[in-house]
């Protein structure tokens, strides 16, 4: 006598497996599908830990001068050379990427959360639309460059006074990088809004009395976060090259303090005696910002709800 298997309908089987999907799953099925993505995220580990743990293996003194060894090229002891004044490269560049990866992620947070308020108010308060958005329009048609070097020149001596040389430069680089990014940021939060707000499910809540506050951080605020992240990941990246840009002009932190951009700035007059001043810092900076953009393109592509099936 046997006994026939029973087997589970396949309308019965699809529905399961449609219930069994999440959204962090299917953006992950999707985001695997951009290579140059997963490769950006492995190159970006191996610089994030490099600069973090990279220390505690490479024990060199980033501020030991030695003058008998200065403008080496590569040698055993000193694998990405040495500067004018004997100092090890590897050993500046690993202590420099801190500043820089904290410089991006800081500025970043400042520019998305102003981004963020200032497009969710205008966005569902019809009365600030205007005023708002007419504020950002002001904000893009500024110069960007002349302005952060004018706002660099006017606060830089107080902060110093205040927070002491590095502290002050830090704190002035990420209020003038972030308050000066945000309004991409603005603008895209307001059009998701207003896509948003339009849903049956808005409607609801404010039938029943849900107060605005509540339907902006329960409802709207987490269908408007995926763009949101995506425009974070093209923060980090345009601020480092913010950071960069300014350094390289002498405007960041002093030279025993260094940064990839200052690194740079210090290597562009002995270009022809030592390239390694200049190529290093400069490849980390190029590889860093590259895998960031090809991380936000994936992302990008995986939160996309019309590319996911």
């Amino acid at each position: 006598m046997t006994v026939k298997a029973k087997t589970k309908p396949a309308q019965l089987e699809a529905a399961e497996t449609l219930q069994a999907r999440t959204f962090v799953g299917d953006a992950w099925r999707q985001f695997r599908k951009h290579r140059l993505a997963l490769v950006a995220v492995g190159v970006l580990l191996v610089i994030v830990l490099g600069v973090l743990v990279g220390p505690a293996f490479w024990r060199i003194d980033p501020t030991y001068i030695n003058i008998m060894d200065a403008y080496q090229v590569a040698s055993p002891e000193h694998p990405w050379g040495t500067d004018t004044l004997g100092r090890d490269t590897l050993a500046r560049a690993l202590q420099g990427g801190r500043v820089s990866l904290m410089i991006g992620i800081s500025a970043m947070l400042v520019s998305i959360t102003i981004g963020t308020v200032i497009g969710l108010a205008s966005g569902y308060f019809r009365r600030l639309d205007n005023p708002l958005m007419r504020m950002t329009d002001i904000f893009i048609a500024l110069p960007q460059l002349p302005l952060l070097l004018v706002l660099m020149m006017l606060f830089r001596e107080p902060l110093k006074a205040a927070f002491g040389v590095e502290g002050g430069v830090f704190l002035l680089m990420v209020s003038v990088i972030g308050g000066l990014q945000w309004m991409p940021t603005a603008r895209l939060v307001r059009g998701e809004v207003l896509t948003v707000k339009s849903r049956e499910f808005i409607t609801a809540a404010t039938a029943v009395g849900s107060q605005d506050g509540r339907i902006l951080t329960s409802h709207i605020l987490p269908n408007v976060m995926s763009p949101v992240i995506v425009a974070a990941t093209f923060s980090i990246a345009s601020a480092i090259i913010t950071e960069s840009a300014l350094s390289f002009l002498g405007l960041g932190f002093p030279p025993d303090f260094p940064t990839w951009g200052r690194l740079l700035f210090d290597g562009k007059d002995y270009l022809t005696i030592t390239w390694t001043l200049v190529f290093w810092p400069g490849m980390l900076i190029s590889m860093t910002v590259l895998c960031v953009n090809f991380i936000g393109d994936g992302l990008r592509d995986a939160l996309d709800p019309r590319l996911r099936k």
